[in-house]
């Protein structure tokens, strides 16, 4: 796709979900050792549901000498609900372990060393950095970024990371980190992955999908 078209579609969708990039309600917003804990969580489950674990959480491990300390049973009863408890305790016990050993207790700001710690990959890598930091070093490619990056047509591929290097290419790096809040809003309340709503999509005159759908 064209660069000025993929800045249409970023305005287009901007203007229809404006809340989407700083609602305190975000379940990857704060401070840095938050954001990172609760993007570990995030994974496979609901942002409801890993809200509803943050307060007693962190009000039980605020620090990640807290955490490190903690043992992994005490954990898993708090996170249980969110499914995978077993690996995701494990990794944010690792993680604050990580923290501690090599950094000081804090979280990192760079790709490299985030890509260090136990549970982080590059999706959660770019969120730390976007929302933790401000800083755009890649986009967080998560199922409805992908979903929607095809369907739009952004990218030919179901591969995440030349997802990522395509919406790299099609998208200003300012934008960068916004892009994947704005596209999971979107993909949540209108481009939904069985049936889309293309009646009420504010960017169908740009969409690959819709084209072909009026065309047929």
């Amino acid at each position: 796709m064209k660069k000025p078209d993929a800045e249409k579609i970023y305005s287009l969708l901007l203007r229809r979900y404006p809340r989407a990039c700083d609602s305190s309600a975000m379940v990857c917003r704060g401070a840095p050792f938050e954001v990172l804990i609760m993007t570990i969580l995030s994974a496979q489950t609901t942002d409801r549901a890993v809200l509803q674990v943050k307060l007693p959480l962190f009000s039980t491990y605020p620090t990640p000498s807290a955490l490190a300390a903690a043992d992994a049973e005490d954990v898993e009863s708090i996170i249980h609900s969110l499914g995978y408890y077993h690996a995701k305790a494990r990794h944010i016990i690792g993680a604050s372990q990580v923290l501690l050993e090599k950094y000081g207790g804090e979280v990192p700001e760079t790709m490299a060393d985030l890509l260090a710690i136990p549970g982080v990959g590059r999706k959660t890598a770019n969120i730390v950095l976007s929302h933790a930091f401000g800083r755009n070093e890649g986009i967080a490619v998560d199922t409805h970024v992908r979903r929607l990056a095809r369907r739009i047509g952004f990218s030919n591929t179901d591969n995440v990371s030349a997802i990522e290097q395509d919406l790299m290419r099609a998208f200003s790096k300012s934008r960068w980190g916004d892009l994947t809040d704005l596209l999971i809003a979107h993909g949540r309340a209108c481009c939904i992955a069985k049936k889309p709503k293309c009646d009420m999509c504010p960017i169908s005159r740009y969409c690959r999908y819709f084209l072909r759908l009026r065309k047929k």
